[in-house]
């Protein structure tokens, strides 16, 4: 069985920057400046918020400006108001009218850079 998803709630605020390494479970709203790492469970960078981090999550939001390495287990979203530069590896891809992507996107299942299970299984490679 999976884990259950957490209720956490974190909040990078505006006016706020954190620089290094964030980890959490459960639900991060960024709308302040992160920059470093970002490691979670479900990431939304708010309208004004930036993040310009390697991040890794379940689901991703970006309504604000990333920039980096995205690695996302599930669904991307890029809404109207939001921009990401870098790369973007994930399951799934939406990408609203008047957002900004200039991007390296690689979607599907098992994720790029993670071997099928499905193969090594049964071909022992």
């Amino acid at each position: 069985m999976g884990r259950k998803p957490s209720d956490n709630i974190t909040i990078i605020d505006e006016g706020l920057t954190v620089e290094g390494d964030i980890s959490g479970d459960g639900e991060m709203i960024i709308k302040g400046t992160v920059r470093g790492a970002l490691c979670g469970e479900r990431v939304t960078i708010a309208p004004g918020g930036a993040v310009i981090a390697d991040v890794q999550a379940a689901c991703m939001t970006i309504a604000g400006r990333c920039q980096g390495k995205v690695r996302v287990d599930g669904e991307v979203s890029v809404l109207s108001s939001g921009s990401c530069r870098g790369e973007i590896l994930c399951v799934d891809l939406l990408v609203e009218e008047g957002a900004r992507l200039n991007a390296r996107v690689r979607c599907g299942r098992p994720l790029p850079d993670q071997p099928d299970k499905r193969k090594t299984a049964t071909t022992g490679k």
